[in-house]
């Protein structure tokens, strides 16, 4: 039986209703409170204190399905970026990992998400708990969902069987990334379309 918990919608004034909500509502609830604040404010001012007071839910509650602060903005993180970050499948592979690199690099670079990203991944050096949970929540996800339009993509010739695509996931992602930690070169649609380009053309079953 699912666990319930007294939910209750919280403003900082201390505003609330009343009523008891499933547990995947409220965690849910949660989850949109901290992603809110991450993209508004950043990682800093988020407190188990003030997610409590926005939402509703005791602090015991939270420290039962979170860890530390950094879990739990990771979670809140990747539930607001999710729907940004999906990934296309129109039939053209080419077009379709273009189109989620610009996702992803808009989210990086035009709105807080990419301050944010890089502070939880600088936290994780420290925290197991958030190290965990980035693999889980976040990178094991988004290398899952670039594993399974890859290899479709192979199933129907547009690259070729031997292409190992676990590395040229790291070679496409791992690129934006690493212009992303170390900033020496901005990550702009040239540098994305050539990135493309030259991965592509040289794994296309044709040239």
């Amino acid at each position: 039986m699912a666990e319930e918990s007294q939910g209750v919608a919280v403003n900082e004034r201390g505003g609330r209703g009343r009523g008891r909500r499933p547990a995947d509502e409220v965690r849910a609830d949660v989850l949109r409170t901290v992603g809110d604040l991450l993209l508004a404010e950043g990682v800093a001012d988020l407190t188990f204190e003030r997610v409590a007071r926005l939402s509703g839910v005791s602090k015991t509650t939270l420290y039962r399905w979170w860890p530390s602060k950094g879990a739990l903005a990771l979670d809140g993180y990747f539930h607001a970026v999710e729907p940004t970050l999906a990934f296309p499948d129109t039939g053209d592979v080419r077009a379709d990992v273009l189109a989620q690199l610009r996702a992803f690099a808009h989210v990086m670079t035009q709105t807080p998400g990419g301050k944010v990203l890089a502070e939880l991944i600088g936290q994780s050096q420290t925290d197991a708990d958030l190290a965990a949970s980035f693999r889980a929540l976040y990178s094991s996800e988004r290398r899952r969902l670039a594993a399974a339009r890859l290899q479709r993509a192979q199933e129907v010739g547009q690259i070729r069987a031997d292409v190992d695509t676990r590395v040229l996931i790291d070679q496409l992602w791992g690129a934006v990334y690493h212009r992303l930690l170390i900033p020496d070169e901005p990550v702009t649609d040239e540098f994305l379309c050539a990135l493309v380009n030259n991965l592509m053309d040289g794994i296309s079953e044709t040239l």
